[in-house]
């Protein structure tokens, strides 16, 4: 079944939109969570909370593409779990170690909690991304976004572990001088 069908039977409530959206994403939502919590009960749990979550937010939305709309749903619904959890319990230390790779490219958390600067910030990052070649923008994102694990991305891309760390290395660089040159760090 097609996305626009899928978002019809959300549209018309009809309980059917959730076993085709599992039907058809569940894989995709159960990977994203579980590389953010690495733990089989909370995925489950989370990629349940993305179908409701869906569910509440479907008549107000209409997404055009339903993937990324649920794998951002999954993603925030699997990170608020982290926040509210013991964060050094959960996640295989996987989820904890992105984010420290990517506060060396931001100047505070409390500058990006601002709602403004974030939208500024978010933006700065798209541009940034665009910027980059296609393999490059697949292994952050990879990394950054699904939150693999480098070994899992150097497989991926039939990189060796260290060509990856260093390419990743190189785009978290390459992205804090971006965001200074933005006025953003």
């Amino acid at each position: 079944m097609d996305d626009r069908n899928i978002v019809d039977l959300y549209w018309q409530r009809s309980e059917r939109a959730i076993s085709e959206t599992a039907k058809k994403y569940g894989g995709y939502c159960h990977q994203i969570a579980y590389n953010i919590l690495a733990n089989s009960e909370d995925t489950e749990e989370c990629v349940n909370d993305t179908y409701m979550s869906a569910w509440n937010s479907m008549p107000d939305k209409r997404p055009g593409i339903l993937a990324p709309f649920l794998g951002k749903i999954c993603r925030n619904n699997a990170l608020n779990r982290i926040e509210r959890g013991n964060r050094k319990k959960r996640g295989g230390g996987e989820t904890d170690l992105v984010l420290d790779e990517l506060s060396e490219c931001i100047a505070s958390k409390q500058s990006v909690e601002k709602e403004v600067e974030l939208k500024e910030l978010s933006a700065a990052v798209n541009r940034f991304l665009a910027l980059l070649s296609q393999t490059e923008r697949q292994v952050f994102l990879s990394r950054c976004w699904f939150m693999y694990p480098v070994s899992e991305i150097a497989e991926k891309f039939g990189f060796s572990v260290s060509k990856t760390n260093s390419m990743l290395h190189r785009i978290r660089i390459k992205l804090r001088n971006y965001l200074q040159e933005e006025g953003l760090c």
